[in-house]
Parts: structure tokens; sequence; C-alpha cells
């Protein structure tokens, strides 16, 4: 499973001059058959094809390497994958790393560049926090760690129950005090729960919460999460925590992580593009974009699914202008054009630890230019200018 950290290194890397960065990406398909020739054969020709390439605009030998390694690879693959797999490589740097992931890439595919291209991954991890799942009932609560649809469970809490004697005492008064005992037991429980989630919080163990619990005791436990917590709460649903099984864990956890997420995109849809016709903390269209990524100004990047723009990239000081221009307006040295602003842009936001969310089916956004980016400040503004616009 691919980390953040492992994502930073990716997005650190770049050749220092010809393409050698191999990127390849494998998304595994319906077979139409057992034998799953199809899908072997479609892999084989995007290798096959890329080798051809090489071979036609004499790459050096280290490509070549590269791309039998992968091809290799391919070869070893056994039939009916159902995991996504990606791979990274760069014979010139000595450099190899394969990952699985969850089956939700666009489609399968290879490119060479000179740096790794990351866009897959930045659709598949934008929107990734760490997350917890919390199954809570009147005696026990188990905790997961959800992260690309693979569960890990944690370390459960229990309430065990009194042993009592099978009489009611004189007059039944032994069952009324009986039963208190019991609910006192069980407020205790969820307040231990609760508790524990606010100290995992601080902990930095989770970003954001979902809780399995069933709806009779759900109005009990509410009230005693820490506002902290709740603030992080992306939903709930009724779960029995006893008969759940992993699969419906990780459906649940699906289903409300997405519905969450599709909510969240569409508000700051709305709230970058309010912002930028206020000229406030937002900016849309990708020249305004660059030059607050070059600032320092970006605290949230949206970016259309299918956008796709070009640009040109100092060679020298790594400057973006999305005019196409042969000297650098900065430094003055020679530019290379790119094919898509998007592979320098995206390692560009993970190494500044910008949030990047990527937008579909919002017809404002379009308008807009299909690029913006929620600012923590505008470097053009004075404090007390800042200060206004805050408020």
């Amino acid at each position: 499973m691919i980390t953040r950290e492992r994502l930073r290194e990716l997005a650190q890397f770049q050749s220092g001059g010809a393409d050698c960065a191999v990127s390849f990406y494998m998304q595994p398909q319906t077979p139409h058959d057992k034998s799953h020739r199809e899908e072997s054969i479609l892999l084989k020709d995007l290798v096959r094809s890329a080798q051809r390439s090489v071979e036609t605009h004499g790459k050096n030998g280290f490509m070549r390497a590269d791309l039998q390694r992968v091809l290799d690879w391919v070869n070893n693959l056994r039939g009916g994958q159902t995991r996504a797999r990606a791979v990274f490589a760069c014979g010139e740097r000595n450099f190899w790393q394969e990952f699985d992931l969850p089956p939700q890439l666009p489609a399968s595919q290879l490119v060479i560049d000179r740096r790794f291209y990351l866009k897959p991954l930045a659709m598949l991890l934008g929107a990734q926090t760490r997350l917890w799942l919390a199954l809570v009932d009147r005696h026990k609560a188990r905790f997961f760690d959800v992260r690309l649809e693979e569960l890990k469970e944690q370390e459960a809490l229990f309430q065990p129950l009194s042993h009592r004697g099978r009489s009611d005492g004189y007059a039944g008064y032994d069952a009324g005090h009986a039963q208190r005992s019991v609910e006192d037991e069980v407020l205790h429980h969820f307040k231990n729960v609760a508790e524990y989630l606010k100290q995992m919080l601080e902990r930095k163990a989770y970003e954001n919460l979902i809780i399995g619990c069933q709806d009779k005791n759900w109005f009990e436990f509410e009230p005693y999460l820490h506002p902290y917590v709740k603030a992080r709460l992306l939903g709930r649903f009724s779960a029995d925590v006893n008969r759940i099984t992993p699969e419906e864990i990780r459906r649940q956890a699906d289903r409300v992580h997405q519905q969450a997420l599709d909510e969240r995109r569409h508000k700051l849809v709305r709230q970058v593009i309010g912002q930028a016709k206020s000229h406030s903390r937002g900016v849309t269209g990708l020249r305004r974009v660059l030059r607050s990524l070059e600032l320092g100004e970006v605290q949230t990047l949206l970016v259309g699914e299918n956008y796709h723009a070009q640009a040109v990239e100092c060679e020298n000081c790594g400057h973006l202008d999305a005019h196409i221009v042969r000297w650098c307006p900065v430094c003055g040295r020679g530019t290379r054009e790119l094919r898509d602003v998007s592979d320098a842009i995206i390692p560009a936001a993970i190494l500044r630890d910008i949030e990047m969310l990527y937008v579909k089916d919002e017809p404002e956004f379009d308008m807009a230019g299909n690029i913006a980016a929620l600012l923590r400040f505008r470097a053009d503004q004075s404090p007390a200018e800042r200060v206004a616009a805050a408020s």
C-alpha cells in the first residue's frame, strides 16, 4: 500500500535531462473468458509500443532495460488480478517501486517522461485522509483504520456484564436496582469510548471518523462525543457490532466517505468561485493558479477531472508559465514545453502538502476554467485587507 511518504518520494523525482522516468499503471478488467488472455495482451501491447518508440528515437540503454523489466513483470502476473498495480522505474537512477492499489484507476497506461506520471495516484489519493471507523454497541467498541479499501482492526473496548443472582429480591426491589446498575455501566462504557476517540484524535491517529451504531444506541452515545470529534465525523450507519462482515464494513465506509467527499467538493467549488469573484481567498484559471502556487498562497487545489492544458517550464528555476514563451520571464533561461501542465502541478502540490481535489459535473466550475485554488492568504493584500476579507 502506498503511503504519503512514498508519494512524496515519487513527486521529488525528476531526471536531469532526457525522459527516463517510466510510470506503468495496470487497471484490472472484467475478463470475457477464464483465461484472462485479453487483459494480458493489452498490457503487453502497451509495453511493446513504448519499446518501439524508444528504439525509434534512439533512447538510452537504461530505458530499454527498464521497459524490458516492466514487460517481464507483466509476464509474471497471474490471471484474474483483482487489485490495480503501479510500477515506477528509472534504471539510470537505480529506482524501482511497485504498489498495490484499489481497482479504481481510469485505465491501464504507460508514460515515459522526466517526472513520474502521478495524476492517477493524485485522483485516487488526493481526497484520502487518515480515516477511522468505530463500531459501537452497549458493551463493545471496535476500531478500524481504513486506507484505500483496506481494513486494519485496532484494539477494542469491552464493558463486561455484571454477574447477578437469579432472584429479584423482596417485592422485586433488586430487579429495579439491577436495571439501574446495568444502565449505569452502559453509560460508563459510552463515556470511555468517547474519551478514547478524543485521545486518538489528539494523537493524530485519524483525521476523519465514521461510526457504525444501531439507532437505539446512537441517541445515548452521541451526547458524549467531544465537539472536536464531532467536527471530524463524516457520517454514521446502523450496524450490529458482532455480526457485520469486513465486506459490509468496507462497503458502508466507502458509501459514507464518498457522500461526504461529494458534498465537500460541491461546497468548495461554490466557496472558491465566490471568493475569486470578491477578490478574496480564491483564484480561478490557470494563469492565476500558477502564480498563487509560486507565491505559496494555495491551501486547496481544485482541478477538473479531465483538465488538460499546455504550458512551459523553465529548465533552470522551474517557473511555470501559462504563456508559451521561449525564455523564462523570471531568470531569462530557456523553457521547455509541457504537453500537460498537470504533470508539473501535481508533484508541486504533493511536495507542498497542498490538498488536491478533482471535480466533475460542476458546470459553474467548467465556466471558471476547470482549475481553481482556495488560498491561505493573498500576497497582494495588506494585513488589514486580509482581516477584512476574512471577516
